[in-house]
């Protein structure tokens, strides 16, 4: 009986649900989050994020991170989850510089680079939400603009489908 009521949470993951599609928030950045199980404690995370920190002289982007994520319990209620995992990103960045009290546009540099990731989830029984706090490193390969000691601290609210 334990085996049956087990198979029946969430497709056979350990967060009891499926898909889940909600916002990542840190003090510098927001985006949007989809996250999917696609086998067991095995999951993709998709996040389109937006740099926002810094004023009217900041460089402002849009960034596109696909993760890999391996999901595990640590305590004996399955409402908490832990995570790892890795991936890429490919960012578009907007730089400004001012010359005589005035703004000028310097361009749009593209980014690449390879993202980690290590969070903890708590996904509520009777209702379909789902928190997350992670910590997520990244280093750019190419741009300037490499905030990996800025942004990488986040939290998460998601919608979650069973």
């Amino acid at each position: 009986m334990a085996f049956q009521a087990n198979a029946q949470r969430g497709g056979g993951s350990p967060a009891d649900y499926k898909t889940a599609l909600g916002i990542r928030l840190n003090p510098w950045t927001v985006g949007f989050t989809a996250k999917h199980f696609i086998q067991g404690p095995h999951a993709i995370e998709g996040i389109v994020s937006h740099y926002f920190g810094g004023g009217d002289d900041a460089a402002s982007n849009v960034t596109f991170t696909g993760l890999y994520q391996y999901h595990w319990g640590f305590t004996n209620r399955s409402e908490w989850n832990m995570y790892a995992g890795g991936g890429a990103h490919l960012g578009f960045w907007r730089d400004y510089y001012w010359d005589n009290g005035r703004r000028h546009n310097d361009g749009t540099d593209v980014v690449a680079g390879l993202d980690g990731i290590f969070g903890v989830e708590y996904t509520f029984k009777n209702i379909p939400l789902n928190l997350s706090g992670d910590i997520k490193p990244f280093f750019n390969f190419s741009g300037g603009h490499d905030f990996i000691g800025e942004q990488i601290v986040g939290v998460s609210a998601r919608y979650t489908f069973r």
